[in-house]
């Protein structure tokens, strides 16, 4: 198959997603009982900003990374449709996961889970992105539409790994604190943003 098509449902798949998470948002009911300044109903909202802010540039920046990824191909087989519409598969759960760690972050029960599952989500599509990604470079490298070296095949593929590392982290540390692990989601992002992560073969996790 020629990546066009690829590329167009990948697209589609993933401005869905990205456009899904913005159903999170909710403008703050008004209690005539509890009288309260806009900017402090606001402020009470202000997990899911956090939330919505961090999974929106993860997935932009897993989109730049997937049209960087794909572009070097000349063609696509099989295996790499079914390891792309796994990515996408964990692409579509992230507004779930996104509505889950803003609703339960701050209560008393469930906040842990919530956000290993955030996580967990980032970490499982990071996961399949770093499968993917590897399959092209080592495994299919002969659908290649130019040849690179080995060795900076695999630079590439080593560069996207290394972003599986805080994501299990964070993870790990959901049951420490679920605000640790919204940090550390958002510094992931936040540096996959700046231009010091970008290259001629930018990869993110």
């Amino acid at each position: 198959m020629g990546i066009n098509r690829l590329e167009a449902f990948s697209d589609g798949v993933i401005a869905v997603a990205i456009t899904l998470l913005v159903l999170d948002l909710r403008v703050p009911q008004i209690d005539p009982r509890h009288p309260h300044s806009l900017v402090w109903l606001l402020g009470q909202h202000w997990p899911s900003y956090a939330a919505y802010i961090t999974s929106f540039f993860t997935i932009g920046i897993i989109w730049i990374n997937h049209h960087a990824m794909i572009s070097r191909l000349r063609e696509a087989d099989h295996s790499i449709l079914i390891l792309n519409t796994l990515l996408l598969m964990s692409i579509g759960v992230l507004p779930f996961a996104t509505a889950l760690m803003a609703t339960y972050l701050r209560e008393s029960h469930g906040e842990s889970v919530a956000a290993a599952i955030y996580s967990g989500a980032f970490l499982v599509m990071s996961l399949f992105f770093g499968l993917l990604n590897r399959h092209i470079l080592l495994n299919r490298s002969h659908l290649l539409s130019w040849e690179l070296p080995l060795r900076e095949r695999h630079r590439i593929y080593s560069r996207a790994a290394i972003g599986l590392i805080p994501y299990l982290l964070a993870t790990i540390l959901a049951f420490v604190s679920p605000y640790i692990t919204l940090a550390i989601c958002a510094a992931v992002a936040a540096y996959y943003a700046l231009p010091i992560a970008s290259g001629p073969n930018r990869q993110a996790s």
